[in-house]
């Protein structure tokens, strides 16, 4: 074993908001830091240890090639020692591509190609037939064996079903040499000029050679170069007819059928793959949905009237050459543009959608005449998806596409390949239908393969099927058995996603690397947890070093080191507090040891909420795995909806619950998966939904834009005297477009100094010293502060500095209240963590108004979130549900589960196993269950609960 440095050494950090601290991480170790969100860890992980690993990996590269791959900035640290290779695992990783499949990432499906195109047995798509191939000798033998003495013909198939005449095909082939061709099963002698009918289908098969079948060595070597020739001109098939039958017999040296002579041909891993032209469903171009043009988006309302705009990508009547079009088309079938579009003749509708050419005559009856009209017409339906398969500019395809609905696609059926590439089987199942599979069933179809290969098949399938097996343990092994192979990588979690490159990493089985991952619980329930905790010590045991970033409990208690930095977020923050064993973190009076220890906890709320008596029923829920469910969600409470990861959660509330109320509410467009019916929408004012993707990622986007409340800031300091007087509208005040800003660093307050070989360096603009504004724009102050003083105050001192302005007042004062106090109004979006961007988003939804009736749904919301941080947000989703809305939490947090008024649990298991409700009720009654895994570690969680409240009484 080489023998490396003890410890990896951190000397004098200071980035972003680390305070020069000194930090020693101990090697082959499974590392935790932990910390209120916002304090510094993300920044010690990633943009130090991180950033220094990758930019010495750079280094090492010629200095002709780091001026291609430009350099990196080296992170504000005095030095860094015992850095082995380092490896990232972050949350946004996963590829946006819709060809980009848990497959594809994780390499199972390139060994499912191979195992196909080596190992897969062919049938016909006609009869269903196994298909056979043969080599020439086989040929020769079989002919002989079953023609023995009788006379035949071979036949060399041409054309198969075409329509044609076909007379320079036959002149073609009577200058071959041959002098017979069997037409339609009519064999006729080529004569000069001859031509069949072109508007009927024809076979036509030439007749290389007629003999009659002996034993014998010249015999043999007639036929051998018969076989030779017939499968040169018939594309290596060949069929025998005995004279006096009607049925052929097929032979091919490609897979054929051998009753009706179809052939695919020789299939490699290409011939599976959904991103290859070989592969791909021409249709939907291995995509598995196509976008269809839905009538019921081009006519919206049938009450209304062409003129009226009853044709939405049309609008209002207006002179142009399509109304011209469709005064035309009125003419011709008996309407006009005032009759509304129910009462227009179904004729009439199918020409403005589809298009149509025809030539009519109207009598004049004012000059008494007959006057000739052309219809020409496109069709709207044929209109729109044309813009959409050939625009070039993407706001013409996203018009189209508010008219297209997205559908499976009806050729392949969503199974994205051609239909040759679904006749191939393993084990008789296609490449499909185990890409369809949970992978837990995938990993039971692999265990039982062998019993079912035979011979050759067996030998050749041995080692890929290895592959395939390891690779599928490690997917198990991080709690990912309800994912199936198809499912695509942009509807995964960041917690999916990255336990996925996780589950990649151990198969890669490295050594002596150092792995950091960056809260790799997102999304996991407890009952999985140690699965994961098991998969990063096994890392860890293989010789490498693993740190995480991570508020989990059991992390934090299973780890080998613990490093905990604080006391508080963001400017507060950035030291550390405390590091050591996880049995030490008691010495030390921190936040994270208070909550472990149980010092501090977040307190059961001693009475659950009634509600207001009314509730939401959504009744025969089918999408994904859901299993018919009908789910009440009581009004006026908190409402948390639990279970197994892939249980079916997202699907029920984000899948099919939000898309119908922002249907109903605010015209959403979403389709919501398959329900029966809805009842209790008229309870409820809006819905508000806030998920997980990331707030703006540019380093102008800060959370002053972010909230909007930069645009009422930027209005009041126009409305201040001097900016009237000078005449200063609100877009004065923006350091986006040109007028206020400064103008050497385009607003940016920093300026790039490309460096050739050497990372590019970032220095403060000398014209505005990094204020982003011009010294003109500067001179407008509000109570003795200009606009760039404005946007350098933290959250704090802002809800103070505007106290009289309610409408900046209201916004600032919901995002101190989500614990954000400390966050100044211009920092960089790219600068905040994930905790802290969640918040900043779930700030500006809640600072909208609520009505006091108003439904909110957050997903995950402790993503990122220390406990200090969960028990801040828990009493701000409290205060909303005493104003009488209801907030409904999709969680994993058992801090957060117990503080819930009604549980709604989805399980049993995730995928396959899931789609069911479990148990519902209050938390006191969920416990009682006994086949609900929340139910379990719920137990655990009010039972110390109650053992501090008699404590403490």
């Amino acid at each position: 074993m080489i023998n490396y440095e003890e410890n990896i050494e951190v000397r004098g950090a200071r980035v972003h908001n680390l305070k020069d601290i000194d930090v020693t991480i101990p090697r082959e170790k499974l590392v935790v830091i932990t910390g209120l969100s916002g304090s510094g860890k993300s920044s010690l992980a990633f943009d130090t240890i991180y950033a220094e690993g990758q930019r010495r990996y750079i280094e090492t590269f010629s200095a002709y090639a780091r001026q291609f791959l430009g350099g990196l900035e080296r992170p504000d640290v005095d030095k860094i020692d015992g850095l082995s290779p380092v490896i990232a695992i972050e949350q946004k990783t996963t590829s946006k591509s819709p060809r980009s499949t848990v497959g594809t990432i994780t390499e199972v499906y390139d060994f499912l190609r191979l195992l196909f195109a080596r190992a897969g047995d062919a049938y016909s798509y006609n009869t269903g037939e196994k298909m056979v191939s043969y080599s020439d000798d086989q040929i020769r033998d079989l002919i002989i064996e079953a023609y023995q003495d009788k006379k035949i013909n071979i036949l060399a198939p041409i054309i198969k079903s075409r329509k044609g005449h076909y007379r320079e095909l036959f002149e073609q082939i009577g200058k071959q040499g041959f002098v017979k061709v069997r037409v339609d099963g009519h064999v006729v002698d080529i004569t000069k000029g001859m031509k069949v009918d072109r508007y009927k289908t024809h076979d036509i098969e030439i007749v290389i050679d007629r003999l009659k079948v002996t034993i014998g060595e010249d015999f043999d070597k007639r036929l051998s170069e018969t076989i030779n020739t017939a499968m040169y001109s018939g594309n290596n098939v060949l069929m025998v007819l005995e004279e006096g039958e009607k049925v052929p017999r097929y032979f091919s040296r490609d897979l054929m059928c051998p009753s009706t002579g179809i052939s695919y041909p020789t299939p490699e891993p290409n011939t599976f793959s959904f991103n290859s032209p070989k592969g791909m469903c021409p249709h939907c171009n291995g995509l598995g949905h196509v976008y269809e043009v839905n009538e019921d988006k081009i006519f919206p309302n049938r009450k209304l009237s062409i003129k009226t705009g009853g044709i939405a990508p049309l609008g209002e009547y207006k002179k142009s050459w399509a109304f011209k079009q469709l005064e035309t088309i009125a003419q011709r079938y008996k309407f006009d543009l005032e009759t509304t579009i129910d009462k227009i003749p179904a004729e009439g509708l199918e020409v403005i959608l589809n298009g149509g050419k025809e030539s009519f005559t109207v009598d004049s009856k004012t000059l008494g005449v007959k006057r000739e009209y052309r219809i020409d017409y496109e069709g709207i339906s044929n209109f729109i998806k044309n813009q959409f398969e050939e625009a070039n500019s993407t706001s013409i395809k996203r018009w189209a596409k508010e008219y297209m609905d997205k559908i499976i696609c009806p050729t392949c059926k969503g199974s994205r390949l051609r239909k040759e590439s679904l006749y191939f089987k393993v084990g008789e199942k296609n490449i499909a239908d185990l890409a369809h599979m949970d992978i837990s069933e995938l990993a039971d179809f692999f265990d039982n393969l062998n019993a079912k290969l035979k011979g050759n098949q067996k030998k050749i399938a041995e080692e890929i099927v290895k592959e395939i097996r390891t690779r599928i343990r490690f997917l198990l092994d991080v709690g990912l058995d309800y994912l199936s192979l198809n499912r695509s990588s942009k509807s995964l979690s960041g917690g999916e996603a990255q336990r996925i490159r996780l589950a990649t990493q151990i198969g890669s089985q490295l050594v002596g690397v150092l792995y950091i991952l960056d809260e790799p619980s997102i999304g996991l329930h407890q009952r999985d947890n140690e699965r994961l905790i098991h998969s990063l010590a096994s890392l860890r045991d293989i010789g490498n070093s693993v740190i995480v970033v991570e508020h989990d409990r059991d992390m934090i208690e299973a780890a080998d080191h613990v490093i905990d930095i604080g006391p508080k977020a963001g400017k507060h923050g950035g030291r550390i507090i405390s590091e050591g064993p996880p049995s030490e973190l008691q010495d030390h009076s921190t936040l994270t040891a208070d909550y472990i220890s149980g010092e501090k906890q977040i307190k059961v709320p001693e009475k659950r909420r009634k509600g207001t008596g009314k509730k939401l029923v959504l009744s025969g829920c089918t999408g994904n795995n859901l299993k018919n469910v009908t789910a009440e969600f009581p009004l006026g409470k908190m409402i948390g909806v639990t279970g197994v990861s892939g249980s079916g959660k997202s699907t029920l509330i984000n899948e099919t619950l939000y898309p119908i109320m922002n249907a109903h509410y605010f015209n959403g467009v979403k389709k919501p998966m398959p329900y029966k019916k809805i009842k209790g929408l008229e309870h409820i004012d809006k819905v508000i939904d806030i998920n997980q993707s990331p707030i703006g990622r540019t380093p102008r986007s800060n959370p002053a834009t972010y909230t909007g409340v930069f645009s009422e800031i930027r209005s009041l300091f126009a409305k201040t005297t001097e900016a009237t007087i000078r005449g200063y509208k609100p877009g004065r005040f923006s350091f986006n477009v040109q007028g206020g800003r400064c103008e050497t660093c385009q607003g940016g307050g920093l300026k790039v100094i490309e460096m050739n070989f050497l990372p590019d360096v970032y220095v403060e603009c000398e014209t505005c010293n990094g204020k982003r504004f011009n010294r003109e724009t500067l001179e407008i102050r509000y109570k003795g502060k200009s606009i760039a003083d404005v946007l350098e105050m933290t959250m704090n001192e802002a809800v103070d500095f505007f106290e009289n302005i309610p409408k900046i007042h209201r916004k600032l004062k919901t995002i101190v209240n989500v614990g954000l106090g400390y966050i100044s109004l211009g920092q960089q979006s790219t600068t905040l963590s994930g905790g802290e961007a969640q918040r900043v988003k779930l700030a500006t939804e809640l600072s909208k108004r609520d009505t006091g009736n108003t439904f909110y749904i957050l997903d995950e919301p402790t993503t990122g979130l220390h406990f200090e941080d969960i028990r801040v947000l828990m009493d701000v989703l409290n205060q909303l549900v005493d104003k009488g809305n209801t907030v409904l939490v999709i969680e994993h947090n058992m801090d957060v589960i117990k503080m819930v008024d009604h549980i709604i649990d989805i399980g049993y298991e995730g995928g396959r196993g899931g789609g069911m409700i479990v148990a519902k009720g209050t938390p006191e009654h969920v416990v009682k269950d006994t086949k609900s895994y929340t139910a379990r570690f719920l137990k655990k969680e009010l039972e110390a609960g109650q053992k501090e409240m008699t404590k403490v009484v």
